[in-house]
């Protein structure tokens, strides 16, 4: 039912907005950082942290962009929030029904019968690593729909990021961005907060995190980091954007690193995508800059087993 948000409880989801880390930026990177963005056709969004020393980088980073499927990053946290507070089971079975369908060709709950029973840590699992859309879009319900990831959004300090799909009051920007909508800086920084423990609770944050270094769809930022490194990301792609929020536990200090792109006129979704091939770019320049000792090169044919 749509109805309008009482002024006060308004108020009460607007708190100021988060004053994030300061970071240090490197004119070099960020020259680096341009030049490989300026051969994308659309604009492009960068952030970088270094969490340890501060160093970094910023193009547009606090830019409005679409999310694409990073939207899911506030999905996963509002979730985990009503497990915390009691509103749902982590173990709990959930009922799929044929009202939920999506139909989206690679959605394996899609293809599920009606009455078939899936536990919500499953569908959580599926909405992060495969980015299973059916699956968002339930959990983005049950949890209150996108008024309440907003305002859980609001009360922590992301005063950008949003959900617009399926969401009273935001029909028009939803047509501008999409599904969600964010800053390179708020989406790397919501990661940030779930990998210090900031979100939920300890625990919580850390089974999100878990969550968020399972990721099937390795084949841009991850295939540029060696394998042995555990990284959390989350990726997002619709015709004019793709985007990417990686945040890598590197053996010589985490950092943090987010890139997003819109009004691309590239629009393919074939691996030489200008802003996919961004991306990879990116991922590898950051590698080389924050672990110059420890080269690495994806290996010859790898490109055969990327999902």
């Amino acid at each position: 039912m749509r109805r309008a948000l009482p002024l006060l409880a308004l108020l009460v989801a607007a708190p100021l907005t988060a004053q994030w880390p300061a970071v240090t930026r490197d004119s070099t990177l960020e020259r680096q950082l341009a030049a490989l963005a300026a051969e994308v056709d659309g604009v492009v969004g960068i952030y970088v942290r270094h969490l340890p020393s501060g160093r970094g980088a910023e193009l547009r980073a606090d830019e409005l962009f679409p999310t694409a499927s990073m939207i899911k990053v506030p999905i996963l946290l509002t979730t985990f929030q009503r497990v915390h507070d009691g509103d749902l089971a982590f173990d709990q079975k959930l009922t799929w029904a044929d009202s939920l369908r999506y139909n989206g060709e690679d959605d394996l709950f899609d293809k599920l019968q009606a009455g078939a029973t899936v536990p919500l840590n499953q569908v959580t699992l599926w909405m992060i690593t495969t980015s299973d859309n059916a699956a968002s879009l339930w959990l983005q319900a049950l949890v209150g729909g996108g008024e309440a990831i907003n305002t859980w959004l609001a009360e922590h300090g992301f005063s950008q990021t949003r959900v617009n799909s399926r969401t009273p009051g935001r029909r028009d920007i939803w047509r501008i961005y999409g599904w969600g909508q964010t800053t390179p800086r708020e989406i790397a920084e919501m990661v940030v907060g779930i990998r210090e423990g900031r979100f939920v609770s300890p625990a919580a944050s850390e089974a999100m995190y878990r969550h968020l270094t399972r990721i099937h769809w390795n084949g841009e930022a991850l295939s540029r980091i060696p394998p042995t490194v555990q990284v959390a990301s989350k990726q997002g792609a619709v015709d004019r954007s793709r985007s990417e929020v990686v945040l890598v536990n590197a053996p010589h200090g985490d950092y943090v690193f987010s890139v997003i792109t819109r009004e691309a006129t590239d629009t393919s979704y074939a691996a030489d995508n200008q802003s996919w091939r961004l991306i990879r770019a990116v991922s590898a320049l950051l590698w080389r800059t924050f672990e110059p000792d420890l080269p690495y090169r994806p290996p010859t044919g790898a490109e055969a087993f990327v999902p």
